[in-house]
């Protein structure tokens, strides 16, 4: 507890949203704040978002949603917080919003999935900010997009409180002190070794572990997996919690779809297919169009026109489908069917997958995206997919024949899987895994295209387990004194993902996690 070389009243770790919005509120309080990030640039994962922060004008049916897409897996106490919050979180946003000269909206949106209180959520969403609009990017960050405004009002509202921000400032361990309280950290800062005490307080808000293979190898049951936006979240937080007794929860769970991989073995991001509307299994007459593009300017987020049109179906190595390949919330559930293991033959069948289309879904739309904060080049997309056919992130033939032998599956399975799909297409009756009509279109017109596909990671869930004041506890339940953990560190979320509501818990985690620690007695000197 002696040779400190800096100090402050809290210090947060991490500099996206969960991290700017503990720091202001800190700052805003009146104490002395100190904001560290180890990239060269600020924003995490947040900043990659499509923005919309779940919200809910009746806290009570929230709370019904909550606790099923929580599964039992969450204290109750936790999730009636976090309710309450996301009715709190317009307003609070809203008032950040104004100051920057921002314009931000809330709209009606259904819950992913049909359960109870699913009809009483909404989006708030910053939809407009001069100070960045129209520019090709920010920090890292390209495009601009909701996500990335987001991030600037918060950024913004820190700056403006007087928080003390380094980048280039990676954290290393926690320091305790007596009873295993921590007292402060070991950083470094644009190379030089520091020693920083913190009077209130740690708030952790340092992502997940997307970018920490060894950790996935041990908690995903089907090995690491490639991130999908960004590189910095390397289970840093969730190391350095442990360290000091911290208990972990939700470990296993993640947040991703299926994508494609680049030919470049250098290239660190997977690359994300075509965005597609949201949809609430029942409730076709509602659908999201979160994270679409264009969608910023449209005036309502709920439409009632069809889903769209997907071109490919997904096959195992074995040239069959396991899946429905358009399920209601493609970016998050779209990952799990990967992962089943088959004891018979030893191994993960479906790892390679393959999406398989023809010469009309080629010429249907862009296949795919990307979207990271980093400043890695960006792969330009093609309107037609041929640079990437050339490229071979896709492999053409013309006979379904000559496409098993390119993709190493049994031709005359692929035959009748193709055939059977065809069928189906007709009929306008998914059989086999009960694909929404409106998605199907026939594989029929050569030549005909193959791509691997392979989950994709955005963000993890599991994480330091936290109580209700965000407090990180032991395996006990004993909150470790001066600990926190917000935003996706250590997720609430450990069944089902709601979209947008790892945003909320950076908001409302970040404000409960300052409020505590600015009510703590300072550690003495």
């Amino acid at each position: 507890m002696s040779g400190w070389t800096d100090e402050a009243d809290i210090v947060v770790v991490g500099f996206g949203a969960a991290g700017a919005t503990a720091a202001y509120e800190a700052a805003a309080n009146g104490a002395d704040t100190l904001l560290l990030e180890k990239m060269p640039f600020p924003g995490g994962l947040s900043i990659a978002s499509a923005g919309g922060i779940r919200v809910s004008h009746k806290p009570e049916k929230a709370l019904d949603y909550l606790r099923a897409t929580c599964g039992g897996n969450t204290p109750d106490d936790i999730l009636q917080a976090f309710a309450t919050g996301m009715a709190e979180a317009p307003a609070y946003l809203q008032t950040l919003a104004d100051r920057c000269g921002a314009e931000m909206r809330v709209i009606d949106a259904l819950g992913n999935y049909p359960y109870p209180g699913y009809d009483a959520l909404a989006y708030a969403e910053v939809t407009a900010l001069p100070e960045i609009d129209g520019a090709d990017g920010y920090h890292a960050m390209s495009p601009v997009k909701n996500g990335t405004r987001l991030f600037r009002v918060l950024e913004h509202a820190a700056q403006s409180a007087g928080v003390r921000i380094e980048t280039n400032a990676p954290v290393h361990r926690l320091v305790t002190g007596e009873n295993g309280a921590v007292t402060g950290l070991t950083a470094t800062i644009d190379g030089t070794a520091r020693r920083i005490r913190a009077r209130r307080g740690v708030i952790l808000t340092c992502g997940g572990f997307e970018h920490a293979p060894e950790m996935q190898a041990q908690y995903f049951q089907g090995g690491p997996l490639i991130p999908g936006a960004f590189l910095g979240n390397t289970g840093d937080g969730i190391r350095m919690a442990q360290a000091v007794g911290a208990d972990l929860w939700h470990m296993w769970h993640y947040h991703g779809p299926y994508g494609l991989k680049h030919p470049d073995p250098d290239y660190p991001f997977g690359l994300f297919l075509k965005a597609v509307p949201m949809w609430t299994p029942g409730r076709l007459d509602m659908l999201a169009d979160l994270g679409l593009e264009g969608s910023e300017t449209q005036q309502t987020r709920a439409s009632t026109r069809s889903l769209a049109p997907l071109a490919w179906i997904v096959v195992d190595s074995t040239g069959n489908r396991f899946m429905d390949e358009y399920p209601p919330y493609p970016g998050d559930s779209g990952a799990r069917p990967f992962d089943v293991f088959d004891f018979g033959t030893q191994s993960f069948p479906r790892k390679p997958a393959f999406m398989i289309f023809d010469e009309n879904g080629r010429k249907m739309y862009p296949m795919g995206r990307v979207v990271h904060n980093d400043p890695h080049p960006r792969h330009e997309w093609s309107a037609d997919n041929l640079r990437e056919v050339e490229m071979g992130i896709f492999q053409k033939a013309d006979t379904l024949e000559e496409l098993a032998r390119l993709t190493g599956t049994p031709p005359e399975t692929l035959h009748e899987t193709v055939a059977a799909w065809n069928i189906a297409c007709e009929t306008g009756t998914d059989i086999a895994f009960n694909r929404q009509p409106d998605t199907m279109r026939p594989i029929d017109t050569p030549p005909f295209y193959a791509g691997e596909v392979q989950p994709v990671v955005i963000n993890t869930q599991g994480g330091p387990r936290r109580n209700v004041h965000q407090q990180v506890i032991d395996p006990f339940g004993d909150p470790i004194p001066g600990l926190y953990a917000a935003g996706e560190l250590g997720s609430i979320f450990g069944h089902v993902y709601m979209s947008g509501g790892n945003l909320t818990e950076c908001l409302v985690g970040g404000w409960t996690a300052a409020r505590h620690a600015l009510g703590r007695q300072k550690v003495p000197s």
